[in-house]
C-alpha cells in the first residue's frame, strides 16, 4: 500500500456516537468482499483496530520506562559492589599484615612480664599504652574486614536480583513489541481489503462525524468559557508541542524527530520544567484532574476508557496531538476521539513530579 493511501485512511478512526460515550471494543472483523460493508461499520472496525494498536503501544512504553529504571538500578548496584569489593580487598590486605605481625611477635615477652622486669617502669607503661593502641587498631581492622565481607555479600545478592528483574523486563518488552506489530498488521490487513471508493467514503464519513461531535461538545457548554490563559509552564509546554507539528507519528517514540501520543505530551511538559509520567495511562492516573469546563491551554486531554490516547489542549476547542501510525503531529478538534477527562500537570506538587 502506498504511503499516500495509508495516510488517507489513517484519518478515519473516530468513533460514532456522543463524544463522552466511548464505543465498546469490537472483535477483529473478518474480511468481506469490497463494497458489501457499510461505511459506518468499516469505520468502527478500523477505529477499534487503531485503539488496540495504541493500547499495545502504551503497554510497550510502560515496560520500556520500567526497564530504563531497572537498568539504572543495576548500574548503581554494580558500582556499589565494585566499591565494596575494593574495600574488601583493602581490608583483606590489612588483615594479612596483621596476621604476619602476630606471627612475627608470637615469641615476644608479654607486656605484664616486661613491666615487672623493666628498670624504668614508666617507660614500660608508655610502651604498654602503645601496645594497647595497636591492639585496638587490630580489632578495628578485623571489624572492617567482617563488615566489608557482609556488605559485599549483600550487594552481590541485590545485584543478581536486580539483573534478573532487568532480564525479565527485557523479555516482557520483546513480547509487548511483538504485540504492537501484530496490531498494526491487523490494521494493514483491513486497509488493503478496502477499495478506493471505500477509502474516500471513510475519509468523508470521518470528517462529518468529527464535525458533529465537535459541534455537540461546543454547543453543550461542556468547555465552559474557554478563554482562559495558560500558566507559564503550560505555555512553554504548548509552544514546544506546536513546534513539533508536521513531524511523523512513530510508536514508542519520544522525539526529537518522531513521537507517539504520550511521547509528545511527556516531552512537551518535560521541556517546560515539569517532568510527568511517560504513558497516557500513568498521566491519567497520577496527574491532578480538571473538569472540562475549566480547561486551559497546556492541559492534557485523555481519551478512551482505557486512557490510551492523550493530547495537549490548545484552546478554542482544539488540541495538538500525535494521532497514530501514518499521520503527523497536528492540530485537531478536541472531540476527535471519545473524551475520558483532562489533567493539569502544573497542579502537581513540586515534590511529587517526575
Amino acid at each position: 500500500m502506498s504511503g499516500r493511501l495509508l495516510r488517507l485512511v489513517c484519518t478515519a478512526t473516530v468513533a460514532a456516537g456522543t463524544v463522552l460515550a466511548p464505543l465498546p471494543a469490537a472483535a477483529v472483523p473478518e474480511p468481506q468482499a469490497p463494497g458489501q460493508r457499510p461505511v459506518a461499520e468499516l469505520l468502527t472496525d478500523l477505529q477499534t483496530l487503531y485503539r488496540d494498536a495504541e493500547q499495545a503501544t502504551e503497554t510497550y512504553n510502560a515496560t520500556e520506562e520500567k526497564l530504563k529504571k531497572q537498568r539504572t538500578e543495576v548500574d548503581r548496584l554494580d558500582s556499589a559492589l565494585s566499591r565494596a569489593r575494593l574495600s574488601l580487598h583493602d581490608s583483606q590486605g590489612a588483615a594479612g599484615r596483621l596476621a604476619r605481625q602476630q606471627y612475627q611477635n608470637s615469641t615476644a615477652i608479654s607486656p605484664y612480664v616486661r613491666l615487672l622486669l623493666a628498670r624504668d617502669p614508666q617507660h614500660a607503661l608508655d610502651e604498654g599504652h602503645v601496645i594497647g593502641q595497636l591492639a585496638r587498631e587490630r580489632a578495628e581492622t578485623v571489624g572492617r574486614l567482617v563488615g566489608s565481607e557482609k556488605k559485599s555479600d549483600v550487594l552481590a545478592r541485590e545485584a543478581r536480583k536486580a539483573l534478573d528483574a532487568q532480564l525479565t523486563l527485557a523479555a516482557r518488552q520483546k513480547k509487548d513489541q511483538d504485540d504492537v506489530r501484530k496490531r498494526l498488521a491487523d490494521v494493514e490487513k483491513l486497509l488493503t481489503s478496502l477499495t478506493p471508493d471505500q477509502l474516500t467514503a471513510l475519509a468523508a464519513f470521518e470528517k462529518t462525524d468529527i464535525d458533529k461531535s465537535q459541534q455537540k461538545l461546543v454547543t453543550s457548554g461542556a468547555l465552559g468559557d474557554d478563554n482562559r490563559e495558560p500558566s507559564r509552564e503550560g505555555d512553554r509546554a504548548l509552544r514546544y508541542a506546536v513546534q513539533q507539528i508536521g513531524k511523523p507519528y512513530e510508536w514508542g517514540a519520544e522525539g526529537p524527530k518522531t513521537y507517539d501520543c504520550s511521547g509528545l505530551t511527556s516531552e512537551a511538559w518535560g521541556h517546560a520544567g515539569t517532568p510527568i509520567p511517560r504513558t497516557s495511562e500513568e498521566q491519567w492516573a497520577e496527574l491532578p484532574r480538571v473538569p472540562l469546563n475549566e480547561l486551559r491551554p497546556g492541559d492534557l486531554v485523555i481519551y478512551f476508557p482505557e486512557a490510551t490516547h492523550v493530547a495537549l489542549y490548545l484552546g478554542a476547542g482544539q488540541v495538538v496531538q500525535a494521532p497514530r501510525t501514518g499521520e503527523k503531529v497536528q492540530v485537531s478538534p478536541v472531540a476527535s476521539y471519545p473524551i475520558l477527562g483532562a489533567v493539569r500537570p502544573d497542579d502537581l506538587p513540586k515534590g511529587a513530579r517526575g
